[in-house]
């Protein structure tokens, strides 16, 4: 905890030049608002709220949090339109689908104003709707990194629990985690839907009818925690192995427990926290990364859990 406390005195010290230089002329007060596309329910996000919230305070800039109640796509479109309309620095934003997202973005940009994109899409989508750049994870290669780790751990064949199958960037995860383990995708992947209850008897289905699975992947807490239970059920929690994205409280007890072999963790403070960082001071300085930046992936184990699981679910 005492390197906790060095990190953040140390991005203090880092934040106070723009505080000082804001107050010596140049602009202060920016603006920034941050579209998801995560739905109300999806308690991973609050990391990305809190980091938001953080760089906020660091930088002295204002900023918002904005998202789809239900995780909806198209209501997302709108919501960024909205966000432009309402005259910001900057916005940032997932691309969670190009192809209805696509448009809103490109007029933000067109409008003059500035886009990071985070967390999904890639920095070729990114450069495609004219954003400055991309924070966030490969999702594809984090799979792929994925798939190979599960090989060399005997997996041979494997169910992906998908539980925002509207968001084709996030199934690249299951893609290259097939690809990894070098077997076809097929129907290894399953639309899990987002109720808890629903998630737990898909898993049980699949499982019962596919009884040689020997290896599950989830793709974040949603889907994790009902599969977690759905394993309990079936008597087979520590007995197949089990690896997912994302941390969250009861991923982290799963890692300690032994159900749940790692965890990629794509560190989604860092993807709230940079774009903000890298917007103000492009605003006041006019300096930016000339690299697009990722986040993740990192794998996660029961060794080192301490930090984690002391910051889970609030800055990890």
């Amino acid at each position: 905890m005492k390197s906790l406390l060095k990190t953040v005195a140390a991005a203090a010290l880092v934040a106070a030049t723009p505080f000082m230089a804001a107050a010596d002329g140049h602009q202060g007060g920016e603006r920034y608002i941050l579209v998801s596309h995560a739905p109300d329910s999806d308690s991973w996000w609050n990391t990305i709220r809190n980091a938001l919230s953080l760089a906020g305070e660091q930088m002295g800039v204002e900023v918002e949090y904005r998202n789809p109640p239900t995780g909806d796509i198209a209501d997302m479109a709108r919501i960024i339109e909205q966000a432009a309309a309402s005259g910001p620095d900057g916005i940032i934003t997932t691309l969670a689908d190009p192809d209805v997202l696509g448009d809103s973005i490109s007029a933000a940009v067109d409008a003059g104003i500035d886009v990071i994109i985070m967390n999904s899409g890639t920095p070729e989508q990114a450069r495609e709707v004219g954003a400055l750049m991309y924070v966030g994870q490969p999702e594809y290669d984090a799979g792929y990194a994925a798939g190979l780790r599960a090989a060399g751990d005997g997996v041979t064949s494997f169910l992906c629990v998908n539980h925002v199958i509207s968001n084709p960037v996030v199934a690249e995860r299951c893609s290259g985690f097939a690809d990894g383990l070098g077997v076809e995708l097929g129907d290894s992947m399953i639309d899990a839907g987002q109720d808890p209850a629903e998630i737990q008897n898909r898993v049980i289905a699949y499982l019962n009818a596919n009884p040689e699975t020997d290896g599950i992947l989830t793709l974040g807490p949603t889907s994790a925690d009902p599969t977690i239970l759905a394993l309990e059920e079936m008597g087979l929690a520590g007995d197949i192995y089990f690896g997912t994205f994302d941390l969250g409280e009861n991923i982290v007890a799963g890692i300690r427990d032994g159900v749940i072999q790692w965890g990629i963790d794509q560190q989604p403070f860092l993807q709230a926290y940079l774009p903000v960082v890298v917007l103000t001071n492009y605003h006041r300085y006019g300096v930016l990364p000339g690299n697009n930046i990722n986040s993740g992936p990192g794998f996660i184990t029961a060794d080192g859990l301490e930090l984690v699981e002391a910051l889970a679910g609030e800055f990890r």
